[in-house]
């Protein structure tokens, strides 16, 4: 059996937000669940990555196969969907392709919006929760941590993110489109998260009038409204306001629609039908979609601002290309680290079987020559350890390389022709 790294879920590429919203863990069940992961058959190590574009899950095991089957089994019973119906919508990566797809997500190269900020911080943060929680072992330590290097480095070489907008601008941009200017709009915001804070600021460079905030958590808003000289409101208050605002940014943790039809045509009877722009940027939605068959209404969720990405992506191209040949090389030297995992104890083990022969060998040889100086038994040993050396530097020096195409077969064919295969730990 070989280690390998397997990632099985769902993104905005494979899947619409309403798949994407039913994979959704809430907060107690995404520990649960991180606590069970490694219980599972066949998974060793395993951390849920879970973002408004994706619910993926990434694991360590020694078998591929049976890991498959026990992680789509575990997203088709979340979900509550049949695996067939998960099957038409499912992105599964195995071996150097998982790695190379962590590297991708956490240098921003997998987004709906190429080059965004947000991404990483909210890989970092699955990472540490499954850490804390010991899903995370050391394979998975080492590939999470490498992917957060990899991103640095993207950054750092390129110009990916200065070419980017986040989700958040691509939501403003969105606004701007919509309006010819937003000088004399008000925007509410509908939550007072990273995402709500990227999209005030991209507000205020646009030139928004006046912004409205509005949080579970009231402390929160006043903080976000004081930050960008707004007006905070508390949560259960927010529908009397909404009247006032033209840009509606919905971004919270509720797991039900917080705006209904019902709701909107009051708003906007009390508005007199001026056009109201509402931008639902939460996986669960916060809007009810069905508020987009409104006239004067334009609703728009996560999955629509890859449209207003789409503009910029050839301009991104050239540095995108130059970010993935750092990911290719990236992959290589971690590959080399895992499959090493495999590689160390049939490098050990063929040394000692070699070095046991040597040493019987050599007192046989000594025995029978009982008259031997000790220079010349010293020189007998430094012979025959030098021929062992020789003899097993070529074999050592390709198990070591780690070819791609070859690596298992190098390590089958080092065991059995030296007889070792029973020599390997049952746990290798």
């Amino acid at each position: 059996m070989q280690r390998e790294i397997l990632i099985v879920g769902v993104n905005h590429r494979s899947a619409p937000v309403e798949i994407r919203e039913q994979l959704t863990f809430s907060d107690s069940l995404y520990d649960q669940t991180l606590r069970q992961l490694p219980t599972l058959p066949a998974i060793d190590e395993g951390v849920i990555v879970s973002t408004c574009n994706r619910v993926e899950l990434v694991a360590a095991t020694m078998e591929g196969d049976c890991a498959l089957e026990t992680l789509t089994g575990l997203l088709a019973g979340h979900a509550s969907l049949s695996q067939h119906q998960l099957s038409d919508h499912l992105s599964v990566y195995r071996g150097r392709e998982a790695v190379r797809h962590l590297f991708r997500i956490a240098a921003s190269l997998d987004s709906m919006v190429v080059g965004e900020p947000q991404i990483l911080g909210q890989l970092k943060d699955c990472y540490a929760r499954a850490a804390a929680l010991g899903s995370a072992g050391t394979v998975l330590h080492r590939c999470f941590h490498k992917s957060f290097s990899v991103a640095k480095r993207v950054r750092t070489e390129t110009g990916v993110a200065t070419r980017a907008v986040s989700v958040s601008a691509a939501a403003v941009e969105l606004a701007c489109k919509i309006f010819d200017h937003l000088e004399d709009k008000t925007a509410m915001l509908i939550g007072a998260g990273t995402m709500s804070e990227l999209a005030a600021r991209h507000l205020l460079a646009q030139g928004i009038h006046g912004i409205i905030v509005t949080n579970r958590t009231f402390d929160r808003a006043v903080d976000l409204a004081r930050d960008f000289h707004g007006m905070p409101v508390p949560f259960e208050d927010f529908p009397r306001f909404l009247h006032i605002a033209d840009v509606i940014i919905g971004s919270t943790a509720a797991d039900t629609y917080v705006l209904t039809p019902a709701v909107v045509h009051q708003v906007l009877r009390e508005r007199k039908y001026r056009p109201l722009f509402l931008i639902d940027m939460s996986v669960p939605r916060n809007f009810d979609p069905s508020i987009n068959d409104i006239d004067n209404v334009y609703l728009y969720d996560i999955d629509d601002l890859g449209g207003v990405a789409e503009v910029n992506r050839e301009e991104r191209s050239r540095e995108a290309q130059k970010a993935e040949t750092i990911i290719e090389e990236e992959v290589d030297t971690f590959w080399k680290w895992l499959t090493s995992l495999d590689a160390v104890p049939t490098i050990v083990a063929l040394r000692d079987k070699v070095e046991g022969i040597r040493k019987a060998e050599l007192e046989k040889t000594l025995a029978s020559l009982r008259d031997l100086s000790p220079d010349a038994r010293a020189a007998l040993e430094a012979m025959t350890a030098a021929i062992a050396n020789k003899i097993l530097h070529a074999p050592l020096t390709h198990l070591k390389q780690h070819d791609r195409q070859r690596e298992a077969f190098y390590l089958a064919a080092a065991r059995q022709l030296f007889d070792i295969e029973d020599e390997e730990p049952d746990d290798q």
